[in-house]
């Protein structure tokens, strides 16, 4: 079974845009939520693999944290079964430590083993090391339904 490509625009929509999915049960159809709130993007030096979390093989040099990226127009977006983010995601510069990033998630918490709405390798590995802030310009970051 596949989801019609209006749908997984739909299901995008409602995840990522903080946009209702009309007809969905009745007119009123999937609700967006009452504040939008934001997702959070993490960097992994493995795959986390669908079996993973937010914490599975995630970088862990000093001065890395996860970025919040809001649910809206202005941080993801949607065109047909594809998201990306809107605008650059830039993480905090190393200060001691180093990591050689392959993957990047999109998830629910802040910190700890929060649930991963999608994974994604990097077009390219990335040695970070001091000194190093790890970025990704808009556009670079996709994640796909099908």
């Amino acid at each position: 079974m596949s989801m019609s490509n209006a749908s997984e625009t739909a299901l995008l929509n409602l995840l990522f845009n903080n946009t209702d999915w009309a007809n969905v049960g009745d007119a009123a159809g999937l609700q967006k939520s009452a504040a939008a709130g934001s997702f959070y993007v993490a960097l992994h030096t493995a795959d986390p693999t669908d079996a993973g979390n937010q914490t599975t093989s995630e970088a862990s040099y000093t001065g890395y944290a996860r970025v919040a990226v809001a649910r809206t127009g202005g941080g993801w977006t949607v065109s047909g079964n594809q998201v990306s983010n809107t605008a650059t995601v830039q993480f905090g510069e190393c200060t001691a430590g180093s990591a050689t990033v392959t993957h990047f998630s999109v998830g629910l918490l802040a910190s700890g083993a929060g649930d991963i709405l999608y994974s994604g390798a990097l077009s390219a590995s990335r040695a970070v090391s001091a000194g190093i802030t790890p970025l990704f310009n808009p556009a670079t970051l996709v994640g796909t339904v099908d």
